[in-house]
């Protein structure tokens, strides 16, 4: 009895730890794709100082240094106009207006994203795992995703206000 429980453990753990590894694959494929992509885009082509003289200052800090806005503070937090939200970088749209809501966090919160036009990433810096997410196209930082927000989703996407712009339809 002892020896198929211990058969048993060890095929739960080689299937746990193969589910775990082709993960961990597939995640850095798609990251290796993106990277790809990336280094064949024009906006790979600008430089530090090239980024500086592009935004205004609170853009660059966030888009460039992965900042953070103060919350209450962006205009774009009030805005409920038809239309997209773009990245304030390089214009790619993130977001349909439609999908925008009132967090109550004082920066502007989405429950759905266009997913082929953002990265995804881990950040440690506040001691807790949080998801950033980023343009896919010029990699600036945009927010973070929580997994606290309304229906369909589930999801809400705190974007900074400064990383994007708004284009009305």
């Amino acid at each position: 009895m002892t020896q198929a429980i211990a058969r048993s453990s060890r095929r739960q753990l080689l299937i746990a730890s193969s589910a775990a590894l082709s993960t961990a694959l597939i995640g850095r494929a798609a990251r290796a794709d993106a990277d790809n992509a990336f280094v064949h885009s024009p906006w790979r082509k600008l430089t530090d100082s090239d980024w500086r003289h592009r935004l205004p200052g609170p853009s660059y800090d966030v888009l460039r240094r992965e900042g953070t806005e103060f919350p209450f503070s962006s205009p774009l937090t009030g805005e409920h106009r038809r239309g997209m939200f773009v990245c304030f970088g390089c214009g790619l749209p993130l977001f349909k207006s439609v999908w925008k809501y009132d967090s109550g966090t004082g920066w502007p919160s989405f429950y759905d994203v266009i997913a082929s036009n953002i990265g995804r990433k881990a950040d440690h810096k506040l001691m807790a795992e949080r998801t950033e997410y980023h343009c896919a196209q010029c990699l600036g930082h945009q927010g973070h995703v929580f997994p606290d927000g309304p229906p369909p989703t589930g999801l809400r996407y705190c974007n900074d206000g400064v990383a994007l712009r708004f284009v009305a339809s």
